[in-house]
C-alpha cells in the first residue's frame, strides 16, 4: 500500500446517481468509491499517481429528500462538432439551455458526512523525479491550505463538498450506523477501451458504519 490520507467530506445535499435510473435521478445510500476518488482528485491529481479508496466511514444517519432540478434535455452533437473542426461548416454551435430545459425530480441525500481513507500508487507515467514522499507531501500541503484544482462536489456540481484533512493521531468519530447491506453499487468505470467504457460494480455492505473496500470482488 502507498502513502495514505484521511479526509472528512461533508455537505448539505448529495446525489450519487444510480445508473439504472434513466429519467428521475435516485441517489445511492452513501457516496460511491468513484465519487470519493473524484473529490480527492479535485484537490490533487497527477498522471504519476493513482488514488485508491480504502474505507468510507458514514458519520451520519442516511436521510433522503425529494427535490426538483432544472436539467438540459439535449446533448451537443459529436457529428456537428466534427463538422466544425473539419471546416465543413462555419455556423456557430451552441446548445440553448432555455429552449431545452426540463424540470425533473430527484431523490437526494441530505446532511451527509463521511471520512474517506485513501492511498495512492505510482503509475507507469511516473518519472525519475516522481517519488511517493514528494506527492504525499504535496497532497498534505494542498489539503491543509484548502487548495483545489476545481471545486469538489458530492455527485453533481451544484452540491459542493467541504473537505478537511484528518491529521494523524486524530480519533475518528463513531458511526451511528451498524451493519447494513447496501446491495450492488457502482465501483468505477473501466476506460481501458475508449470505444467500450464499462461500469464495474461490487456488493456493498457497512460493518459498524464503515464500508471496507479492500480485497473487493468487482464485477462488470
Amino acid at each position: 500500500m502507498g502513502y495514505g490520507i484521511k479526509i472528512r467530506v461533508s455537505g448539505d445535499y448529495a446525489l450519487f446517481t444510480r445508473p439504472e435510473m434513466k429519467v428521475e435521478r435516485v441517489s445511492y445510500d452513501i457516496i460511491t468509491p468513484s465519487a470519493a476518488r473524484g473529490i480527492i482528485e479535485a484537490v490533487y491529481w497527477k498522471p504519476a499517481i493513482r488514488w485508491v479508496i480504502d474505507k468510507i466511514h458514514v458519520l451520519k444517519e442516511i436521510e433522503f429528500t425529494n427535490i426538483r432540478r432544472n436539467e438540459v434535455s439535449e446533448k451537443a452533437s459529436e457529428s456537428e462538432a466534427r463538422r466544425r473542426m473539419n471546416g465543413t461548416t462555419t455556423e456557430p454551435m451552441y446548445l440553448s439551455a432555455v429552449d431545452n430545459r426540463q424540470q425533473r425530480a430527484a431523490l437526494v441525500l441530505k446532511n451527509v458526512d463521511y471520512i474517506i481513507e485513501a492511498h495512492f500508487d505510482m503509475t507507469d507515467k511516473a518519472g525519475e523525479e516522481d517519488t511517493k514522499e514528494k506527492h504525499y507531501n504535496i497532497a498534505l500541503r494542498r489539503l491543509r491550505k484548502g487548495q483545489q484544482f476545481h471545486a469538489p462536489c458530492l455527485g453533481t456540481r451544484e452540491f459542493g463538498a467541504k473537505v478537511e484533512l484528518i491529521e494523524d493521531g486524530t480519533e475518528i468519530p463513531q458511526s451511528p450506523l451498524g451493519d447494513f447491506e447496501l446491495g450492488w453499487m457502482l465501483y468505477d468505470l473501466d476506460f481501458s477501451d475508449s470505444e467500450d467504457i464499462k461500469p464495474k460494480f461490487f456488493k456493498a455492505s457497512l460493518k459498524n458504519g464503515v464500508l471496507d473496500l479492500e480485497n473487493l470482488e468487482v464485477r462488470q
